[in-house]
Protein backbone atom coordinates (compact mmCIF):
# COMPACT_ATOMS: atom_id res chain seq x y z
CA UNK A 1 0.00 0.00 0.00
CA UNK A 2 1.48 3.24 -1.10
CA UNK A 3 1.70 6.30 1.51
CA UNK A 4 -1.13 8.39 1.29
CA UNK A 5 0.70 11.92 -0.64
CA UNK A 6 -0.96 14.84 -1.84
CA UNK A 7 -1.29 15.06 -5.84
CA UNK A 8 1.03 17.85 -7.97
CA UNK A 9 -1.21 21.11 -8.19
CA UNK A 10 0.18 22.24 -11.27
CA UNK A 11 2.82 22.31 -13.91
CA UNK A 12 5.72 24.29 -13.72
CA UNK A 13 7.28 23.79 -16.45
CA UNK A 14 6.85 21.94 -19.85
CA UNK A 15 9.58 20.96 -22.57
CA UNK A 16 9.55 21.17 -26.53
CA UNK A 17 12.47 19.91 -28.33
CA UNK A 18 13.52 21.64 -31.69
CA UNK A 19 16.12 21.65 -34.65
CA UNK A 20 16.93 25.23 -34.50
CA UNK A 21 17.25 27.31 -31.57
CA UNK A 22 17.29 30.54 -33.30
CA UNK A 23 13.96 29.97 -35.17
CA UNK A 24 12.23 28.55 -32.48
CA UNK A 25 13.61 31.78 -29.75
CA UNK A 26 12.29 34.59 -32.52
CA UNK A 27 8.66 32.07 -32.68
CA UNK A 28 8.25 32.20 -29.38
CA UNK A 29 9.84 35.34 -28.03
CA UNK A 30 9.44 37.97 -30.96
CA UNK A 31 5.85 36.59 -32.74
CA UNK A 32 4.38 34.78 -29.27
CA UNK A 33 5.49 37.33 -26.98
CA UNK A 34 6.63 35.12 -24.40
CA UNK A 35 9.61 36.59 -21.93
CA UNK A 36 13.01 34.76 -22.43
CA UNK A 37 14.42 33.94 -19.15
CA UNK A 38 17.56 32.14 -20.24
CA UNK A 39 19.52 30.78 -23.41
CA UNK A 40 22.22 28.34 -23.04
CA UNK A 41 24.66 28.58 -26.42
CA UNK A 42 23.23 26.08 -28.68
CA UNK A 43 21.41 23.69 -25.86
CA UNK A 44 18.18 25.44 -24.65
CA UNK A 45 16.33 28.68 -24.46
CA UNK A 46 13.64 29.19 -21.45
CA UNK A 47 10.59 30.88 -21.37
CA UNK A 48 8.28 32.44 -18.71
CA UNK A 49 4.19 31.96 -19.50
CA UNK A 50 2.19 32.95 -16.69
CA UNK A 51 3.45 31.04 -13.31
CA UNK A 52 5.14 28.52 -15.72
CA UNK A 53 8.04 28.04 -17.65
CA UNK A 54 8.18 26.80 -21.42
CA UNK A 55 11.71 25.29 -21.78
CA UNK A 56 13.11 24.89 -25.40
CA UNK A 57 15.57 22.04 -26.13
CA UNK A 58 17.85 21.22 -28.74
CA UNK A 59 17.36 17.65 -28.84
CA UNK A 60 20.93 16.83 -30.00
CA UNK A 61 22.70 18.83 -27.18
CA UNK A 62 20.05 17.20 -24.17
CA UNK A 63 20.78 13.57 -24.99
CA UNK A 64 24.77 14.84 -23.92
CA UNK A 65 25.38 13.67 -20.31
CA UNK A 66 25.26 17.19 -18.04
CA UNK A 67 28.48 19.24 -18.38
CA UNK A 68 27.92 20.76 -15.13
CA UNK A 69 28.31 18.42 -11.80
CA UNK A 70 26.43 20.42 -9.58
CA UNK A 71 23.52 20.20 -12.23
CA UNK A 72 23.26 16.51 -12.40
CA UNK A 73 19.88 16.68 -15.27
CA UNK A 74 19.94 13.26 -16.49
CA UNK A 75 20.21 13.29 -20.01
CA UNK A 76 16.71 13.02 -21.91
CA UNK A 77 14.96 14.40 -25.09
CA UNK A 78 12.24 13.34 -27.80
CA UNK A 79 12.04 13.02 -31.78
CA UNK A 80 8.87 14.15 -33.22
CA UNK A 81 6.70 16.76 -33.12
CA UNK A 82 5.54 18.14 -29.40
CA UNK A 83 2.39 20.17 -28.60
CA UNK A 84 2.03 22.40 -26.15
CA UNK A 85 -1.49 24.68 -25.13
CA UNK A 86 -0.98 27.96 -23.84
CA UNK A 87 -4.52 29.76 -22.43
CA UNK A 88 -6.23 33.45 -23.43
CA UNK A 89 -9.18 34.64 -23.83
CA UNK A 90 -11.36 34.66 -26.52
CA UNK A 91 -10.62 38.07 -26.55
CA UNK A 92 -6.92 37.68 -26.32
CA UNK A 93 -7.35 34.19 -28.73
CA UNK A 94 -8.47 36.42 -32.00
CA UNK A 95 -5.75 39.30 -31.67
CA UNK A 96 -3.48 36.67 -31.43
CA UNK A 97 -4.89 34.79 -34.27
CA UNK A 98 -4.60 38.19 -36.49
CA UNK A 99 -0.80 38.66 -35.26
CA UNK A 100 0.10 35.29 -36.11
CA UNK A 101 -1.45 35.53 -39.77
CA UNK A 102 0.54 38.98 -40.03
CA UNK A 103 3.58 36.68 -39.06
CA UNK A 104 2.85 34.83 -42.18
CA UNK A 105 2.14 31.72 -39.39
CA UNK A 106 -0.41 29.02 -41.29
CA UNK A 107 -3.47 28.47 -38.90
CA UNK A 108 -3.93 24.60 -39.15
CA UNK A 109 -7.46 24.52 -37.10
CA UNK A 110 -9.84 26.61 -35.20
CA UNK A 111 -13.16 25.73 -33.91
CA UNK A 112 -15.35 25.71 -30.63
CA UNK A 113 -14.98 22.78 -28.19
CA UNK A 114 -18.07 21.00 -26.71
CA UNK A 115 -17.21 22.89 -23.90
CA UNK A 116 -17.77 26.08 -26.01
CA UNK A 117 -14.29 26.87 -25.35
CA UNK A 118 -12.07 28.00 -28.58
CA UNK A 119 -8.92 26.36 -29.56
CA UNK A 120 -6.42 27.91 -32.63
CA UNK A 121 -3.91 25.53 -33.76
CA UNK A 122 -0.67 26.05 -35.78
CA UNK A 123 2.88 24.89 -35.89
CA UNK A 124 6.39 26.27 -34.57
CA UNK A 125 9.35 26.57 -37.11
CA UNK A 126 10.46 22.84 -35.59
CA UNK A 127 6.66 21.03 -36.56
CA UNK A 128 5.71 21.06 -33.13
CA UNK A 129 1.59 21.44 -32.44
CA UNK A 130 1.08 24.60 -30.63
CA UNK A 131 -2.49 25.48 -29.78
CA UNK A 132 -3.97 28.33 -27.73
CA UNK A 133 -7.04 27.56 -25.97
CA UNK A 134 -9.70 30.00 -23.67
CA UNK A 135 -9.27 28.50 -20.06
CA UNK A 136 -12.25 26.91 -19.60
CA UNK A 137 -11.75 23.81 -22.14
CA UNK A 138 -10.74 21.58 -19.22
CA UNK A 139 -12.89 23.10 -16.48
CA UNK A 140 -14.32 20.88 -14.16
Amino acid sequence: MLPHTPAPTAILEASLYVDDLDSAEDFYGRILGLERIQRVANRHAFFRCGPSVLLLFNAEETVKPPGNPRLPVPPHGARGPGHVCFAQTREELLLMRARLKKAGVAIEAEFDWPSGARSVYFRDPAGNSVEIAEPHLWAP
